[in-house]
């Protein structure tokens, strides 16, 4: 993992570097969306409050803190250590309320209990796979921690009822990558909801499904 190798230095730039391209790709309107970094035994993430737009190396917080005084971090946090949780190799995570994503979040589970993302194209099944919707708790709050820790693992990207999506990855450009296909496969879902889009079939989603995914 690219990642893991950084130092905290390292990593503080790489999360500001993060939040800038989110926040000009129009990703995390006005102070909404987090970013954390796992180096070692500690996270790095933006902190609470924060506008992506905005934040720099020095006010984001790291958990465990080493010293009195410093930024606390997103209230998110517990989202982010569910899904290093659930994805050992995860040194990124990415949590955001990019528009089309969030609307998606906003529509109910299909039967299986996953986001209405119809396979409409080979990179949203490669991709992305599945996408749990966690059902709706409200904002930091431990219930939708825990309802990430129970849908998070096998699924790297999820969307959570009514607020948007979080993605986990090896590193933090993967995350982003990660992240932008989610918003481009609601994009999509959302410009033809009304017309009638002809999804891939079961044996062309079958070929593109890697085996127990």
């Amino acid at each position: 993992m690219i990642d893991a190798d950084r130092t905290e230095q390292e990593a503080r730039a790489a999360i500001v570097r993060a939040c800038r391209h989110l926040s000009a790709a129009g990703l995390s309107p006005g102070s909404s969306g987090n970013v954390s970094l796992r180096v070692g035994s500690r996270i790095i993430a933006t902190p609470t409050g924060s506008s992506l737009r905005a934040v720099t190396e020095e006010q984001l917080a790291a958990t465990p803190s080493d010293r009195e005084g410093s930024p606390r971090p997103t209230k998110e946090l517990p989202l982010h250590a569910a899904m290093y949780a659930a994805h050992p190799d995860a040194s990124a995570v990415v949590h955001l309320h990019s528009p089309h994503a969030t609307a998606i979040a906003c529509l109910p589970p299909d039967e299986r209990g996953n986001a209405q993302l119809p396979p409409l194209t080979p990179y949203r099944v490669m991709r992305l796979g599945d996408v749990p919707l966690v059902p709706y708790a409200p904002p930091g709050s431990a219930d939708l921690a825990r309802g990430v820790a129970e849908r998070a693992t096998g699924h790297a990207a999820l969307l959570l009822a009514n607020h948007g999506p979080i993605v986990a990855a090896a590193t933090l450009e993967a995350a982003i990558d990660l992240v932008e296909e989610l918003e481009t496969a609601a994009q999509l879902t959302l410009l033809l909801r009304q017309a009638p889009a002809r999804p891939l079939d079961a044996t062309a989603v079958a070929a593109l499904t890697p085996p127990g995914r």
